[in-house]
C-alpha cells in the first residue's frame, strides 16, 4: 500500500509540474515568435543528457527566445507560474551544469538562437556578443578583422559565449591572459524578477558599488541569464612558435616555465603531461606520432606567439630550448616546422581525455594548486591515491602556469563500470578533494561545480564563502527558480542559514 501511495503522490508530482509547463507554453505562445516553444521529446532528448552523459533529466518544455526581450518575457511568465528554468547554450558542461532536474520540474531556456556578434570595433578591442554565438564562431569574426578572442577550448565548436561567461570558463591560454573573467567588459542579462541588467558599457572606471557583471560570472546561471557580452579583442597572431620538450620531472617543467617567462611576455600555453597519457593518445590516434625520439617520464606542450609583423618567436624558443638543454632542465625538444606539425602537437594535448577515456572508466577531477605546489602535489597524489586504491592508477596534466591540474585516477583492468561510478568514484573524488584541501587549493578549476561537486562544495568550501553564496542566491533568487540544483545548495528554510 505504501509503495502505491508513494507512486501515486510521485504521478501526481508529475502531473503537476507537467501541468505547469503547458500553462506556460500557452501563455508565452502570444508573445514569442513562431519556433520558440518546443514540447516534442524527441527534439527535447539531446538537450537532457550532459556533456559526459553522467546526468539525466526530464522536461516537457524548451524554450528558444531570439533576443532579451523574449528572454525577459519568458522569465516573467516563469516566475508568475512558479516553473523553474535551467539555461543552456552548447550544453557542454562536465559537470551537469545545464542538465535539468530528473524531476522534470524545470523548462530548459536555450539561449542557442540568440547568435548575433552586434557589434566589433577592432580599434577599440572589444566586440558585443550575444550569449547563443559560439567560440569558434566569434574566433572566426574576430580573425576577419584582424584580432583574435584569446580564449580557447576542446569544445569551441560547441561552448558558447553564455556558458563561457557563466562558468568563468578558462582553457589553455590562461596563462597569458586570464580566465574568462579577465577577458569580459561588460554583461548583459536578465534578472529572476525579469528586470534587465544592461551592463555592456565597457566603462573603465566605474564605482556605484557592488559590481554586478562580476557577481553573474561564474555564477552558473543562478543568478541571472547572460543574454550578452562585451568582450575584450587583442591582436591576430602573426607568427608563433610551438615546441614540444621532454623533462624528467614537473619541477624541471617548472624551471622551464620559469626561463620562458623571464624570457618573453608572449608565453601563452605551457601544459605538462606524463609520458603514460601520452603513450595512451598515441594508441588512440592510429595516425600519430610521438614529437620525440625515445622515452620521457613528462612532456612539455607550449607555445609563443607574436603579434607584430617580422617577430620571430621561433628564434627566441628555439635558443631558449637550446640553453635549457645545455642547463640539463630538458632532455630533448622538437620546435615545429609548420603549421600542420603545430596542430599536430595540440592535437596529442587536446586527444587526452578521449584517449584515457577509451582505455577504461575513471574518476576526473578539475582541480587547482598553487602555482609553485603544482609539481610537487601532482607526483605526490598520484603516489597517494595508487596507495590508497590497489589497482588503480593516477595521474595528472594540465596547464603548469596557472597550477590547473586535470587528475585522473583509472579504474583497476576489468573493473564494472557502474560499480566504479556508482561505489568507488565518490571514495576516490572524496580522497583526491582532500588533498587538494590540505594543499590550499579548489575543487573545480576551470569546469564550475554543476551538480557534480555540489556535495563536496558543501562538504570542503570556507564557512564565510558558503555563507555569502547562499545569501546572494537568496537575494538574487528568492524563489530559486534559476538553475535549480546547481552550484549552491540552500536550506529549506529559505530565510535563514
Amino acid at each position: 500500500m505504501a509503495a502505491e501511495l508513494n507512486a501515486g503522490a510521485l504521478s501526481g508530482k508529475r502531473q503537476s509540474v507537467t501541468d505547469a509547463q503547458h500553462r506556460l507554453a500557452e501563455t508565452l505562445a502570444r508573445q514569442l515568435a513562431p519556433g520558440a516553444i518546443v514540447t516534442d521529446p524527441d527534439a527535447i532528448a539531446p538537450w537532457l543528457v550532459d556533456w559526459r552523459r553522467r546526468w539525466h533529466g526530464s522536461a516537457a518544455l524548451l524554450l528558444q527566445p531570439r533576443d532579451t526581450e523574449e528572454v525577459r518575457a519568458i522569465v516573467a511568465a516563469a516566475r508568475d507560474l512558479a516553473v523553474p528554468l535551467v539555461p543552456q547554450g552548447g550544453n557542454s558542461s562536465m559537470v551537469g551544469g545545464a542538465t535539468p532536474p530528473a524531476d522534470g520540474s524545470a523548462a530548459i531556456l536555450s539561449l542557442r538562437r540568440m547568435n548575433r556578434v552586434r557589434h566589433l570595433d577592432p580599434a577599440a578591442g572589444l566586440v558585443v556578443a550575444e550569449a547563443g554565438v559560439v567560440l569558434a564562431d566569434l574566433h572566426a569574426a574576430a580573425l576577419a578583422q584582424g584580432r583574435r578572442f584569446p580564449l580557447s577550448l576542446g569544445a569551441k565548436g560547441n561552448a558558447t559565449v553564455g556558458g563561457l561567461v557563466s562558468t568563468n570558463a578558462g582553457g589553455t591560454q590562461v596563462l597569458r591572459f586570464g580566465t574568462m573573467r579577465g577577458l569580459v567588459a561588460g554583461v548583459e542579462a536578465v534578472l529572476p524578477d525579469a528586470s534587465l541588467h544592461e551592463g555592456l558599457a565597457a566603462l573603465k572606471k566605474d564605482n556605484r558599488g557592488y559590481d554586478l557583471d562580476q557577481l553573474l560570472i561564474g555564477a552558473e546561471g543562478t543568478l541571472g541569464v547572460v543574454t550578452a557580452a562585451t568582450l575584450r579583442l587583442v591582436p591576430a597572431v602573426t607568427a608563433r612558435a610551438v615546441a614540444w620538450a621532454g623533462v624528467e620531472s614537473p619541477d624541471a617543467a617548472m624551471a622551464l616555465l620559469r626561463r620562458l617567462q623571464r624570457a618573453t611576455p608572449a608565453l601563452e600555453s605551457f601544459e605538462l603531461l606524463p609520458d603514460e597519457s601520452l603513450a595512451a593518445v598515441l594508441a588512440y590516434l592510429p595516425d600519430a606520432r610521438a614529437p620525440l625520439g625515445g622515452r620521457h617520464p613528462w612532456h612539455v606542450l607550449l607555445e609563443v606567439t607574436a603579434d607584430a609583423a617580422g617577430d620571430d618567436p621561433a628564434a627566441l624558443v628555439e635558443a631558449q630550448l637550446a640553453t635549457a638543454l645545455d642547463a640539463g632542465e630538458i632532455a630533448d625538444a622538437a620546435l615545429a616546422q609548420s603549421e600542420a606539425q603545430a596542430e599536430a602537437f595540440w592535437r596529442l594535448r587536446e586527444s587526452i581525455s578521449d584517449a584515457e577515456r577509451a582505455t577504461g572508466p575513471a574518476a576526473q577531477h578539475d582541480i587547482s594548486v598553487p602555482v609553485e605546489a603544482m609539481p610537487r602535489f601532482m607526483v605526490a597524489a598520484a603516489a597517494a591515491c595508487d596507495a590508497r586504491f590497489p589497482g588503480t592508477r593516477a595521474s595528472g596534466f594540465g596547464h603548469l602556469g596557472d597550477g590547473n591540474v586535470h587528475f585522473h585516477v583509472r579504474a583497476a583492468p576489468g573493473t564494472d563500470p557502474a560499480h566504479w561510478y556508482a561505489e568507488q568514484v565518490p571514495l576516490v573524488s572524496r580522497f583526491v578533494h582532500d588533498l587538494v584541501a590540505a594543499a590550499g587549493g579548489s575543487i573545480s578549476a576551470e569546469h564550475g561545480i554543476g551538480q557534480m561537486k555540489r556535495a563536496e562544495l558543501e562538504r570542503l568550501g570556507p564557512p564565510a564563502r558558503l555563507h555569502a553564496l547562499r545569501a546572494i542566491k537568496r537575494a538574487f533568487d528568492p524563489g530559486q527558480l534559476f538553475n535549480p540544483g546547481k552550484l549552491v545548495a540552500l536550506a529549506p528554510d529559505r530565510g535563514s542559514e
